[in-house]
């Protein structure tokens, strides 16, 4: 029997895990923890941390963490131009296992989250994989708590599968993502020119290649969301402003739910500057306004209900309206600098 499993053990394919972090010395150490605790032999892992020159503390919670648990390999590079897509290439290019598998400083995955993956890759299920986000707040305040439900919302995230899948498919994108390394000789490394959806523009490529992704919720992984509405808006200001970048290089990839924010901050601008020309498109401006804020008010009062938290009342609605605006300015805001609209000249 020993031979059996050692020999099983020798053909377990290697393991890298690579992670973009900057200022994350709060959960990083969850992250390690949670590494640390997989099912998969940790003679056959190593972890990788691309950090953007951190200030806050992360670099020393890395060293105390590797200092305290030597079984598990973790080294750290720098990534000098503080971009997530730079920081991926950086830990692969520093990285060794013949899988690897992307996550992230917001990030906690499931004790069998390396060996779902490698199971998922070595059946061929697709050229790579991934699971379902179970987002969670960073902390107790009500904001926290109202962007977490707000992110696996219905009406937050429309048909994202990697936020509320509950069967295995084929899908246009997974969050994190696990692929051998011979993809990156396939497909290329991580776009560096798009500071964010360099996940969606990778997954782009392998689709064009004839690749495929494969989604399976049995991959799970808990991720953190932004603590504060202010936080909320920057992220998704950025999610919007870069979807559109990646849009112009692969207008196939569009989906209803991300043309739903822009054509909505559009038509908020667009009906608000002509009901106040012409009175007669008020009423119609008001119902319209009016339904949407009843809708998510309806949301917020079914999540307090069912959750037993009053504040979901107002702060679903709040960070749901967030997500909308931020995303569509961001994607409109994206399409005006491109036209230089603004500029002097």
């Amino acid at each position: 029997m020993p031979i059996r499993v050692c020999a099983c053990l020798l053909l377990m394919p290697s393991v890298s895990i690579i992670v973009p972090c900057y200022n994350e010395q709060q959960t990083i150490g969850l992250l390690l923890s949670a590494i640390d605790a997989q099912t998969y032999p940790r003679s056959e892992m190593e972890v990788v941390i691309a950090d953007g020159l951190s200030v806050d503390g992360t670099r020393e919670a890395i060293a105390r963490f590797a200092e305290t648990h030597p079984g598990l390999p973790v080294r750290v590079v720098d990534n000098t131009e503080r971009t997530i897509p730079s920081g991926l290439n950086a830990a692969i290019r520093a990285s060794t296992g013949e899988i690897v598998i992307r996550l992230d400083a917001h990030s906690r995955p499931y004790p069998d989250y390396v060996a779902r993956s490698v199971e998922a890759l070595e059946a061929g299920k697709g050229e790579n994989v991934g699971g379902v986000w179970e987002i969670r707040p960073q902390d107790e305040g009500w904001q926290a708590q109202s962007i977490a439900v707000a992110a696996g919302h219905p009406l937050g995230v429309g048909d994202a599968l990697y936020r509320h899948a509950t069967s295995a498919a084929y899908v246009d994108t997974v969050p994190f993502g696990a692929f051998r390394r011979r993809l990156i000789e396939q497909v290329g490394f991580f776009d560096e020119t798009l500071l964010t959806n360099e996940d969606y523009e990778f997954n782009a490529r392998i689709l064009q290649s004839g690749g495929k992704v494969w989604l399976d919720p049995a991959i799970r992984s808990v991720y953190f969301a932004r603590p504060t509405l202010a936080a909320l808006w920057k992220q998704y200001w950025r999610y919007g402003f870069w979807k559109f970048r990646m849009l112009k290089r692969y207008p196939q990839t569009l989906r209803w739910r991300q043309a739903l924010p822009p054509l909505f901050v559009l038509g908020l601008t667009v009906g608000l500057l002509l009901s106040l020309w012409l009175p007669v498109l008020r009423l119609p401006y008001a119902l319209v306004v009016g339904g949407y804020l009843v809708v998510l008010f309806l949301a917020g009062l079914r999540a307090a209900a069912q959750q037993k938290k009053l504040f979901l009342m107002v702060g679903l609605p709040l960070a749901i309206v967030t997500m909308h605006v931020a995303w569509g300015s961001g994607f409109l805001g994206s399409i005006f600098s491109t036209l230089g609209v603004g500029r002097n000249g």
